[in-house]
């Protein structure tokens, strides 16, 4: 070991952090410069990853769970040489992060944001923001390399068997996902998952004894994990000690806490400013840079042979493992096609030939079903043509029918990773974050709840729909259709947030028909998460040689019933089990010679989407000519003046919805087709 050219390339990690947070006016120099000795021990020595080509398969991934210290991951990009990806998997000639941009930190269309972000800088695994997203999400990661390990490894072929590494900080810690998912990450026995806990004692408001003062290695001893300890960040054959300790550790995940202070290696105090997302001053750098034995008017200065050092260290290494395995792939290839094949597929986000084989049709003859019973039969076929779908539920799975039951499914635990249904347990935080790490896997995971939960979940939610990665997020109970459960039960608001979401794709087939055309339409999508919206009350079938075919799902909203001159006095517009609803209503007014029509709207964003693409659709769906309109929903109104107007009629929720049977609570909220055609008679007059 060289401990000069350590010294010096730690220190370069410390003064690019310090020079691009001063120059930005903005940002967290702190945890970079008392965490760089951590990281650059773990990349150089450690870490399989090749710099010039970011996304092999089988590389550790590192995730920055404290993402405001986002100059540590992008000097180490930087000082790599890790190569630009672009979107069609294509490495780059160029480098992901450009000296340029380092020195334009956190400022318009730099590759280095405030905070790590997922497809935006090549290298970043997982957009990390909120805290202790980042912790969870590798949870997911190593669940994932878990099951592929189990499914695609044969004898001599390893394809699968890297390393997940986490770096989280007091906050990670403090909140309530990471125990949801340290817990999850103990019973499963994840044993290639590091945690590296940066133990600083500061946050924002100044120490933690302040309001945290919990015995965290004791805490995670609890979980089942390994627990160690480095007592001096700058030590790097103690990092190297703990590292080794993980690499041994087969049995259990391992957490290691390093003792760090912000700022470390600053003289005379210790710089509580720089966890506050402040720079530390010029005066202040250039004491810092002296005490390094630093030129102190310097800036962004990578002395000649730091790169070099990077290279013959962490990228001679990954790319010999790269091209190992590459060679390894292409003769397991020729022994084992159809395995190649899936993983070639799964990785590519591409969908398996004859992945639709065998969905169910459903005959208007037979009884009501509900949606989620649609849902979970569908579900089924689907995941036994497709074997990289899984998933599972936050312990409903009962209810949501989610629960694949064909023969060899089987059930993911510490025994069986190759088990299909995961059991997540009550924690529909760490649920959200876990699916979007196996997803980020490139696995096709979904993950279950009843939709009031939804909020549990939404930042995780929110960020699978930040980072384009198609998770799947099924909701069933998704009305006052509950019924007696009462108002903590009865979502309202969630639809309307879940819509308000960008980039994701909220789905509420109104039948059983619709409901498979929704899961075909959700399994092409390859970067869009869905929120997938299901009754647990049965809802009619409709007989689609009356009214119009289910694969009009794929256009988001479409005309299920029709006068017969396609010219219609007024629009009755509904979403899920209150379509039915519309079609008694359209029928009752139809008998009484009112020409109306029913629109099935089960996505609005697909609709919007569809109708970018083709303008004339949405006037053939909802002419202007119209404007006498009614919605129907059992949810807020919040949006639907979208569709039916400033003046149109909107029956939906205004309250939390009450406990009682469904059918009192539908007569009680105007759920019935005698309000639904007295709104649209009061709309024809209205607009006549």
């Amino acid at each position: 070991m060289n401990r000069k050219l350590d010294e010096l390339c730690v220190n370069t990690i410390r003064t690019l952090a310090m020079d691009a947070v001063q120059q930005a006016n903005s940002g967290h120099p702190g945890t970079p410069m008392a965490l760089a000795p951590v990281v650059y021990c773990l990349w150089q020595r450690f870490l399989r990853f090749d710099p010039s080509h970011p996304i092999w398969p089988n590389r550790d991934r590192f995730v920055l769970s404290a993402g405001h210290a986002s100059m540590l991951l992008y000097a180490m990009l930087y000082l790599t040489g890790v190569k630009a990806v672009n979107p069609k998997y294509e490495t780059l000639g160029h480098l992901s992060v450009e000296l340029e941009d380092i020195k334009r930190f956190r400022q318009i269309d730099s590759k280095c944001p405030g905070h790590p972000e997922y497809r935006w800088t090549s290298g970043v695994e997982t957009t990390t923001g909120p805290l202790g997203q980042g912790v969870a999400t590798s949870v997911g990661m190593a669940i994932a390399e878990r099951w592929l390990a189990s499914y695609f490894n044969r004898p001599g072929f390893d394809l699968f068997d890297y390393d997940i590494y986490a770096l989280c900080g007091d906050g990670c810690m403090m909140e309530g996902i990471s125990g949801e998912a340290a817990s999850l990450a103990g019973h499963l026995k994840l044993a290639n998952l590091c945690w590296i806990y940066d133990n600083n004692n500061i946050t924002i408001e100044g120490n933690t004894a302040l309001a945290y003062s919990d015995d965290v290695a004791t805490r995670f001893i609890g979980y089942g994990w390994n627990v160690t300890r480095v007592g001096d960040a700058n030590d790097l054959e103690m990092l190297d000690r703990a590292f080794n300790t993980f690499k041994n550790t087969i049995d259990r995940p391992t957490l290691i806490i390093v003792d760090s202070h912000i700022a470390y290696g600053a003289p005379n105090k210790q710089d509580t400013s720089a966890a506050h997302g402040e720079p530390l001053g010029k005066e202040e750098i250039k004491l810092a840079k002296r005490h390094y034995g630093w030129p102190e008017d310097a800036q962004f200065l990578v002395p000649e042979g730091v790169r070099e050092h990077f290279q013959a260290g962490s990228g001679a290494r990954g790319q010999a493992l790269r091209d190992s395995w590459w060679n390894k792939f292409e003769t397991y290839k020729c022994e084992y096609p159809e395995l190649a094949d899936h993983a070639y597929r799964m990785i590519r986000r591409e969908l398996r030939e004859g992945w639709d084989k065998g969905l169910p049709v459903f005959s208007a003859d037979g009884k009501d079903i509900a949606t989620r019973d649609a849902s979970g039969q569908t579900l089924n076929v689907l995941a036994k043509n497709m074997p990289w779908l899984l998933g599972g539920s936050a312990d409903l799975g009962p209810s949501c029918k989610t629960r694949l039951t064909f023969e060899g499914a089987g059930d993911f635990s510490a025994e069986n990773f190759v088990g299909r249904n995961l059991h997540f347990g009550i924690r529909e935080h760490a649920m959200g974050a876990i699916l979007n790490g196996m997803s980020l896997s490139k696995l096709r995971p979904y993950g279950s709840g009843f939709l009031i939960f939804s909020d549990y979940g939404r930042t995780a939610i929110r960020l699978s729909a930040l980072m384009e990665i198609p998770v799947i997020h099924i909701f069933t109970h998704d009305s006052i259709g509950v019924g007696e459960d009462g108002p903590t039960h009865q979502p309202v608001e969630q639809l309307a947030s879940l819509r308000a979401i960008p980039g994701l794709i909220t789905l509420r087939p109104a039948d059983a028909n619709e409901t498979v055309e929704a899961w075909r339409v959700v399994m092409q999508f390859r970067h869009e998460p869905v929120a997938l919206i299901l009754t647990r009350q049965a809802v009619p079938i409709f007989d689609r040689t009356k009214y119009a075919a289910a694969a009009g799902v794929q256009r988001g909203a479409y005309v299920l019933a029709d006068t017969d001159d396609g010219k219609p006095e007024v629009l009755l517009l509904g979403t899920g089990s209150e379509v039915s609803l519309c079609i008694e209503a359209f029928e009752n007014l139809k008998a009484e010679g009112i020409k109306a029509r029913v629109v099935s709207m089960p996505s609005w964003e697909i609709f919007e989407h569809y109708c970018r693409e083709h303008p004339e659709y949405r006037e053939q769906v909802l002419p202007e000519s119209v404007t006498a309109r009614v919605s129907v929903e059992k949810a807020s109104t919040l949006g639907w003046a979208r569709y039916v107007g400033a003046d149109g009629r909107s029956i939906g929720m205004e309250t939390f919805g009450a406990s009682a049977p469904l059918a009192e609570l539908q007569k009680m909220f105007g759920f019935t087709p005698a309000h639904i055609v007295a709104a649209a008679r009061q709309q024809i007059a209205r607009a006549r």
